[in-house]
Parts: C-alpha cells; structure tokens; sequence
C-alpha cells in the first residue's frame, strides 16, 4: 500500500496477535544501508532490490513471515501465500502524510498512486490475482476489522497446511 495508509501498525500487531515474525522492509533496508543511491527528487534513499532479497531469503525460505513495504513486485512470488494491498480514503490518506512532513511532488504523487490503485495493480500483476486482497484502511473500527479477518485466514492455513 502506498505510504500511510497503515501497513505498520496492521503488520506489528498482527505478527504480535499471531507469533508470526514482522518485517519492515524500508527499516531493514536503513539497519543494512542497502541502497543503491539518494533519489534527489523525492529526498529519500533508492533501495537496492536485489539486496534486500539476498538479506531476507533465508528468513522467508523458514516461513512465518509479515513483510512491510509499499511496492511488491521485485518479491519473489515463492514467498507468499497471501497479499494484502491496504486502501485508504484520500482525504484521510492527505492528512497522513502531511503530518509525516510529506509536501510537494511527494506528497501530490503518492495521493496520485492511491487514487489510480498503482500498488494493488502492481500486486496483481506479480502474484496470482485469487491471492491478492485489497481492505479499506480509514479508521481504528477497520483496523479492527483487517486484524480479525486476517487472523481467521492464518488460523485456516494453519490448519490446511499443518
């Protein structure tokens, strides 16, 4: 999902909720410095995709893993058994990210990619459409709502796969 709209809070809590481990891709990338430049535009590091895969295979060739990140499709399709693409309303999404000091181009592109799905379209076009799932993420009760949902789905699995 695109920045703010509550993927970290709805990954922390649901890998506490589940025991499953929880990876923030964009704060393994910071702990690794694995970037592959400084994108000057939008005053933030470039990630270096390759790299990350290389830091997180052995990780997610064990399973039990929430991975965090905004865009999906240099992850291999091995890994996941599920995605999860979190929507938000612009007017609540603007008030995010202008409260993250988001301003400018950077603030106007990323309510653009929310308004045009870029990232559940980018999720489509990597893994298998049955897999991918879109929930609206505007206030706590929905929150609420994804958490429950999602625990039912792990708690099938497990049971399917175990």
């Amino acid at each position: 999902g695109t920045p703010g709209v509550g993927k970290t809070t709805l990954g922390k809590e649901l890998a506490s909720r589940a025991g499953l481990s929880y990876v923030n891709v964009g704060d393994l990338a910071k702990e690794g410095e694995l970037y592959e430049g400084f994108d000057e535009e939008y005053g933030c590091p470039i990630l270096d995709e390759d790299r990350v895969i290389d830091e997180l295979e052995d990780r997610m060739s064990e399973g039990g893993v929430i991975v965090d990140y905004h865009g999906c499709d240099f992850f291999p399709e091995r890994w996941f058994h599920i995605v999860f693409v979190l929507r938000t309303e612009n007017s609540f999404l603007y008030d995010r990210l202008e409260s993250r000091g988001y301003t400018g181009k950077k603030l106007q592109d990323n309510i653009q990619c929310e308004i045009f799905q870029t990232l559940y379209e980018e999720a489509v076009l990597s893994y298998k459409k049955e897999i991918v799932h879109q929930l609206p993420s505007n206030t706590p009760e929905d929150l609420e709502r994804n958490l429950d949902q999602i625990m039912q789905w792990i708690e099938q699995w497990m049971k399917d796969n175990n």
